[in-house]
């Protein structure tokens, strides 16, 4: 656990030093659970979005974008059961005055027990070396088979009184399995109490005669009660969907771990439009094709894994989390829900516009199921940042540390470098940076030696350095140097935007899909 605490705080270090993450209005000492996204976050941010957007909208010819107001009109929270029923169990210490949510007390317990999961794969591994088998290991150790046991009775029991709203036995199960408070030791628990995470606003000029609004808490239903605008004017035919990035509200009370829980956040979420009875089949389409973008970017598949949800909202026939496993162990980075037609069906009934879709194909009238997939953008950026943050031993005994970022998402393309600040090198590289930038994301650097700068870069993710030297006013070449390898080769200057086109093309890492 210390070492993920380690790497844990590298990865928070890293992104403030590099400029990815800063606090939001750090000079009067920040808010909580609030980050702004700096010169390189920036762009990692934009490079995951397009790269979901391509995928998600642009190779599909049956689905289309939306970008709905953040403001909507207060019924619709009603409508969604948000005003009912958006609440968070939380549980106060009374020694130490903090406050928690039960239920991620609980998860921190069984992500404990996974740690122990993982020791005990590790040791057999070493023990078994070449034959270790690790899924029969998992599949037939009956310490492990324990372990998993008990996680599972554990979150079963959980799921099962929050659905039943029956807090006083997520208090009993805080108590029973003696969590403490990770503060101070303190196991002295108020009951369990329900807090609503909307946000309030007002609109209207004055105070008498303004309305009472909400931060939408979710982008979802922007695009739930504008199914039949974008069905109507796109003539869009079942099976469709509709896809929307954008800003999300909640007023989280234990938002933690940096980027992962914040108060304000994005989500990207694509709602599928499907005709009932076919809602198993395309929610089983779904998961593969979300699991296949994410192995996409070469993160490694033993870091993703499904979590098939045992209990389900009232709402929902399947539902599944991708989990990634962060630097403090696997947790939710998207969802994908089977949500019948609860949503159409809600907006229908409050509004009393009928939001149904008349299929020609066989004469029907019907309210159509959904299949929804839902990312936050933000825990995207903390996965890839997470992943690609290393300190590599060189064989010279000296560290680099280095941001191996899949090169499609990275800020920054390539830096130009030249060898020298005078000798005319500088006018060469300043001439590359003009042609390149046209096509990617270049960055110029003359400062301090040419090896300080290649660490520079790599701690920055840049996956190419091109160094103009002398010999480039004669042969019109360049040393360019991969990231990941380290490699370097001379190339002619007019190949440099192939080379690097053919690294960090959307349509070649897609491709991989």
């Amino acid at each position: 656990m210390a070492n993920q605490d380690d790497q844990f705080k590298k990865v928070i270090s890293h992104a403030k030093e590099y400029g990815y993450i800063f606090q939001s209005s750090e000079i009067y000492d920040g808010l909580s659970a609030v980050y702004d996204y700096a010169q390189n976050g920036v762009e990692l941010k934009k490079n995951i979005r397009e790269y979901w957007w391509k995928a998600m909208v642009q190779m599909h010819d049956n689905i289309v974008g939306l970008d709905a107001a953040i403001l909507m009109h207060p019924t619709t929270w009603k409508a969604s059961g948000h005003v009912d029923a958006f609440n968070d169990p939380l549980i106060d210490n009374k020694d130490s005055k903090k406050r928690y949510r039960a239920d991620v007390l609980i998860e921190d317990y069984c992500a404990k027990i996974e740690i122990k999961i993982e020791k005990e794969i590790k040791k057999a591994a070493k023990r078994f070396g070449d034959a270790f088998n690790k899924e029969e290991f998992i599949a037939t150790n009956p310490r492990v088979l324990g372990y998993k046991e008990k996680i599972e009775r554990i979150l079963l029991r959980m799921a099962t009184a929050l659905q039943n709203e029956a807090l006083e036995d997520v208090k009993l199960l805080i108590e029973e399995l003696e969590i403490a408070c990770p503060l101070t030791g303190s196991k002295n628990w108020t009951d369990v109490k329900q807090f609503n995470l909307m946000f309030g606003t007002k609109l209207g000029a004055s105070a008498d005669s303004a309305m009472n609004l909400y931060l939408r808490p979710e982008t979802a239903q922007g695009i739930f009660v504008n199914f039949l605008n974008v069905q109507k004017t796109g003539r869009m035919k079942i099976p469709f969907g509709i896809a929307q990035t954008g800003k999300a509200f909640r007023n989280e009370i234990v938002a933690r771990q940096f980027i992962f829980r914040m108060r304000e956040f994005e989500q990207m979420e694509l709602q599928f439009f499907v005709k009932p009875g076919s809602q198993k089949q395309w929610y089983e389409h779904w998961k593969k094709t979300r699991l296949q973008w994410h192995l996409s970017l070469g993160m490694g598949a033993d870091n993703y894994r499904f979590h098939d949800h045992e209990k389900l909202a009232h709402y929902a026939d399947a539902a599944a989390d991708i989990e990634f496993k962060f630097p403090f162990g696997f947790k939710e980075l998207e969802g994908i829900h089977s949500r019948t037609d609860f949503d159409l069906k809600a907006h229908q009934e409050h509004s009393g516009k009928k939001l149904q879709y008349f299929d020609h194909d066989d004469n029907t009238n019907y309210t159509p199921y959904v299949v929804e997939t839902s990312i936050g953008l933000d825990r995207m950026v903390l996965a890839v940042l997470s992943n690609a943050l290393v300190e590599e031993q060189l064989e010279n005994n000296t560290t680099r540390t280095v941001l191996k970022l899949p090169a499609v998402l990275s800020p920054i393309k390539a830096a130009i470098l030249p060898l020298v600040k005078k000798d005319g090198l500088p006018e060469v590289a300043r001439n590359i940076v003009d042609e390149l930038k046209w096509d990617f994301n270049i960055t110029y650097d003359e400062k301090d030696a040419v090896g300080r700068r290649y660490r520079r870069q790599d701690a920055n993710g840049t996956p190419f350095c091109i160094t103009v030297d002398h010999d480039s006013l004669k042969d019109h070449s360049v040393t360019i140097r991969h990231r990941d390898t380290m490699k370097q080769e001379r190339v002619a200057i007019k190949n440099l935007k192939t080379i690097i086109a053919q690294e960090v093309d959307v349509k070649s890492w897609l491709m991989k899909m």
